[in-house]
């Protein structure tokens, strides 16, 4: 009988004790743990950013090519020189194969013999528009062959003069195979060298690039952003760029361009960005230089702010362990808005001054 009694007491005893445990889970209140660290709510300023990774590269570069084919002779420029529109780059040498010399040749006795057939038909047609054998309409036809013949005579003997001679004048301009500067700019890169053969622009193919040239002085910044963060960008906004071989360098600059198609790597999925720069902060900078864009997303001032380590998640409920003026710890939930992924902004729930307990417990150090 005394022992069922003793069972029935010890069974109350814990039932008592997991009671208070749940009144205690259920009032959100419990004892600090010992050694915990807290942090005070303060107020100042968050910024949301999204990064982007690329170079820094001049927002026009052109191409200079030829109209004339042949092999480079001489080189007047070299790369990393300014040069003003207009100023010679390079000659080249006319080089034609014997074949195109004697077709060229053939075509200009070919054109010549049919510009003299053409003044024997205009004359004959004149002779016999005196005695009603032809008309007048079939006379100004003649003429209208004559000049055609002629036009035909000149391209050709045009044709065989920049062949041979790498030089000819059209009207009262001249054609020379010396090819000019397009802008005024940078020489970038040189890519002929003499003695190489140089195939000319056209209708039919692209032609050699003998030089890249830009205006350095408006320069972009051209990168990718990764997917996760695209949605959130807007034209316009603010941006401060590093250069990774300029440490102390913060430039400044706005967001100009998002594309609307992404690229595909081994490992990611971005979308291409282009940044106008509009503050270099006193940097000398070079085509191809590496860079980082920290593009402001979201930006938060006189705002509440704890470190977000602090937070505890369930969903999407964020809460606290807050504590209270009799030392104790109270979890809370609130609500919070923008964050840097150290500290974020809370919207409701904690007030200015109030101490947030971090949940991770701090060992004291054994001497």
């Amino acid at each position: 009988m005394k022992r069922r009694t003793k069972v029935i007491l010890g069974t109350f005893v814990v039932l008592g004790v997991l009671g208070a445990g749940s009144m205690t889970m259920l009032s959100g209140r419990a004892g600090a743990p010992e050694h915990a660290a807290t942090f005070e709510v303060t107020i100042g300023t968050v910024v949301e950013k999204a990064v982007a990774s690329g170079t820094i590269e001049p927002s026009t570069e052109v191409e200079v090519k030829s109209k004339v084919s042949g092999v480079v002779r001489q080189l007047y420029r070299d790369a990393g020189t300014y040069v003003e529109a207009g100023t010679a780059l390079l000659e080249i040498r006319p080089d034609p194969t014997p074949l195109e010399l004697v077709d060229a040749r053939r075509q200009l006795e070919l054109r010549e013999m049919e510009l003299a057939t053409a003044v024997r038909e205009l004359e004959r047609h004149r002779s016999l528009q005196e005695t009603g054998a032809v008309t007048a309409q079939q006379v100004e036809q003649s003429q209208r062959q004559l000049e055609s013949a002629q036009l035909q005579v000149t391209i050709a003997r045009e044709r065989l003069a920049l062949l041979e001679g790498g030089s000819v004048t059209v009207g009262d301009r001249a054609l020379e195979s010396v090819v000019y500067a397009p802008i005024d700019g940078y020489i970038l890169e040189r890519l002929a060298k003499v003695g190489e053969m140089v195939i000319p622009l056209s209708s039919f193919q692209a032609g050699t690039v003998l030089f890249k040239m830009a205006n350095m002085s408006d320069l972009v910044f051209r990168g990718t952003v990764d997917e996760i963060d695209v949605g959130r960008l807007k034209a316009g906004a603010e941006v401060t760029i590093l250069v990774g071989a300029l440490q102390d360098v913060k430039m400044k600059g706005r967001v100009t361009r998002i594309s609307l198609r992404s690229t595909r790597t081994d490992q990611s999925v971005g979308f291409p960005i282009e940044i106008e720069i509009t503050d270099l902060d006193g940097a000398v900078l070079r085509a191809g230089y590496s860079a980082t864009a920290e593009i402001t997303v979201r930006r938060a001032d006189d705002a509440l702010l704890v470190p977000e380590r602090l937070i505890t998640w369930a969903g999407d409920t964020a809460t606290v362990m807050v504590q209270t003026a009799s030392g104790e710890a109270e979890r809370r939930v609130i609500t919070t808005g923008v964050s840097d992924a150290v500290n974020v902004q809370v919207l409701s729930g904690l007030e200015a001054g109030e101490r947030v307990v971090d949940p991770m417990p701090v060992q004291p150090i054994e001497r």
